[in-house]
This record gives structure tokens, sequence and C-alpha cells, in this order.
């Protein structure tokens, strides 16, 4: 039988031959084992603006499902939980011949209960969702499998939190946020959107930015969501897209044989671009996308495919650059419809009508360069 004291929580257990720096577990926890040792890790930021922890908000009607299951008849929960563990967690090995065929050793694993306000030795990196449904079930003592590693590393559990929902449908927002926050190896498709995701970070807390504070991300708190209206997966594309093409502006600030990347650089043009972006059409920054569509995921990417065009011809260490910049926006500043009016070149589209879709992006891509050209080419 498994034993508990005031301030040990003894399970038996299996550890797995796998990785000897973060060793493996395979054990049952009940629901208050779980909510006696165990903390969600919730994504914010704290007072100095850096990020701290990893897990979406709670999904009241996904828990409440859940909730409606476990107190029904015939249960089965095969479905394990992930846990990250402080190092202050002990195995001790079973006694006897067999307790070890070379994949996993028998044991008891020795689990430090906390007092008053101690932090709590565990952290959910995977099934928050289930640990709240099972909080609120009248199954106090349903037996819930277990998968727990140990690491202090707040950057290890980052990373097989992202690892475990790399196919699951996890805000976009929430994973392009913790990314420039992990440095392991990921998955390319992820990789990809890391160092965009630390630009548009830097983009949106810099004070030169003309971004500083209106980009919207998982961490942002409820509060401060009225000033945040540009939406962060919108921007990390934009860069993406600039950065990956042979043909974006941003793609020279990448070393591609060496990886290095000329962060400078990328955030002068960025800042530059985009001030003078906010400065030919004042009254269309900063808003919600609901009164500007220049705020929008079709306006924000559309015109990052213009700054390609515009910036590969600008000189950034120049001092007239913005000067330059503005002049090169006028040109298609009498076509643009962000706040009011119809699109005359769409067909008469409606300013409101553009929505974040890849056929209506591509659509107004195509105007606003096309536009360009031509007015470029009577100048």
């Amino acid at each position: 039988m498994a034993k508990k004291n005031v301030s040990m929580l003894r399970r038996r257990a299996l550890q797995i031959c796998q990785n000897k720096s973060s060793p493996l577990y395979v054990l049952c926890l009940t629901s208050e084992d779980l909510q006696s040792i165990a903390e969600i890790s919730r994504i914010s930021r704290n007072n100095d603006g850096k990020l701290i922890g990893y897990q979406r908000p709670e999904v009241k009607r996904h828990v409440q499902e859940i909730v409606e299951y476990l107190d029904g008849p015939n249960v089965l929960f095969p479905n394990s939980l992930i846990l990250a563990l402080s190092s202050k967690v002990r195995f001790v090995k079973s006694r006897g011949p067999d307790v070890n065929d070379g994949m996993a050793i028998a044991g008891v694993l020795e689990i430090p209960l906390p007092k008053g306000n101690q932090e709590k030795p565990a952290w959910i990196v995977d099934g928050q969702q289930r640990a709240l449904a099972l909080s609120k079930s009248k199954q106090k003592n349903l037996p819930i499998p277990v998968n727990a590693f140990v690491s202090d590393e707040l950057e290890l559990q980052r990373d097989q939190f992202l690892r475990v929902n790399n196919t699951k449908p996890l805000p976009r927002g929430l994973i392009t946020e913790l990314l420039p926050e992990v440095s392991t190896q990921l998955p390319s498709q992820m990789a990809a959107k890391r160092i965009p995701s630390a630009i548009t970070d830097w983009l949106n807390t810099n004070e030169a930015s003309p971004f500083q504070g209106i980009i919207r991300r998982a961490s942002t708190e409820k509060k401060e969501k009225e000033k945040t209206v540009i939406a962060d997966a919108s921007v990390v594309k934009m860069i993406e897209e600039s950065l990956s093409s042979p043909s974006g502006c941003l793609f020279p600030f990448r070393n591609i044989a060496t990886s290095e990347t000329d962060f400078s650089g990328i955030c002068g043009l960025l800042i530059t671009y985009w001030n003078a972006v906010k400065q030919v059409f004042p009254n269309a920054w900063g808003v919600s996308p609901s009164k500007s569509r220049l705020m929008h995921g079709a306006g924000i990417r559309s015109m990052g495919r213009l700054m390609d065009r515009i910036m590969s011809g600008i000189n950034i260490k120049s001092p007239q650059a913005l000067t330059l910049v503005k002049q090169e926006l006028n040109l298609i500043a009498p076509i643009c419809r962000w706040t009011n009016g119809e699109w005359e070149e769409l067909n008469n589209m409606r300013w409101d009508e553009i929505q974040n879709v890849p056929r209506h992006i591509r659509l107004l891509s195509n105007l606003v360069i096309r536009s360009y050209v031509q007015s470029k080419s009577k100048s």
C-alpha cells in the first residue's frame, strides 16, 4: 500500500531508464494528490515584463464536460497527465532481484508535501483541463495515470509543453509567445517562428517602436486588452514571410550558412518602415481592427509585403530614411480605405468587408503593390 504522512507523499512508481539528467517516472495519483502537490503554471508576465509560466487559460466548457463524465457511471480515464517534478523528490528502489528489467526500475517515489505557503513540488505540463476537472469531480480517489519528469528548469518544462501540444489546437499566440523562451532544438515548423516571435516581443516593449503596447499576446492581462489592438500572430507572420523569402527585405539580415541573425538591422528597418506607416495613416493606427483594417491581420500582412518592395531601395542608416519611406507610402495613400469607404479596385468592396483570410490578404497585397509600382513608374 502507498503511504502518506504529513510531510511526504509516497507512491509506487516505475523509473524509466531514458534520460539520466531528467529522470522519468510512471505512477498513479488521485485528485487529492494532484491538488496537494501540483500547480498550473499560467502564462503571464512579471513586473519587469519577463515571461513566466506557459499554460493557456482554463476552458470552462471543456472542463465541465470532463467533470460530467467523471461523475457518471463506468468511468475509464486512460489519458495520463504529464508533470514536471522538483529535484526535491526522491526515488527509492525496491528490494529484490527482479526490480530492473533494463528498461524500468520498480520502486517508490517520495514527493515532499508543501507546508503553508511553500511552493508546490510539481507543475502540470500537459492535462491542465483534466486536472481542473478532477479537482471539481466527486471522484477524489480515482487512480489517475501520470508521467512525470524531474526538472527545475522552466525552459525544459516549456519545451516539453510545446512538443506535447505540437499536433493539438493550442492558440497560435500562446505558442509564438513561448517560442523565444525555448533554446532547445524544436520541430522545424516551430523553429521558423522563434526569431519572428522574439522580434515581435521586442517591438511590443521598445519605446522606439510604433507597435509598443498595442500587440496582443497570450500573456496580455484583461485590463490591457483594449489597448492591444493587433494580434501577435499577424506581426509574427509578417516578419516570418519577409525573413524566409529571398525577395523579402529582411532576408539579407540572416546568414543561412551560419544561422546568425542581425537583430539590430532587422529591428531598425521595421521601426523605420512602420513608423512611416503610422505617420502616413495616423487615423488608422492604434485603434481596433473593427475601426481600422490597417490594424487587421489582412492590413498588417499586405503592408508587410509592400514593405519588401519599398525597403529594398532604402538605406535605413540614412538620416533621411523615415522621410523617404513616407514619400513612398504617400504614393499608395489615395487608394487606401482603412477606416471608411470602398476599395474601388476590389470591385467596390467595403473597407470593413476585408477579412483575415488568404484570398483577401492576397487581393489586398496585390492591390497595394500594383498601385505602388504604377505610381512609381509615373513619378
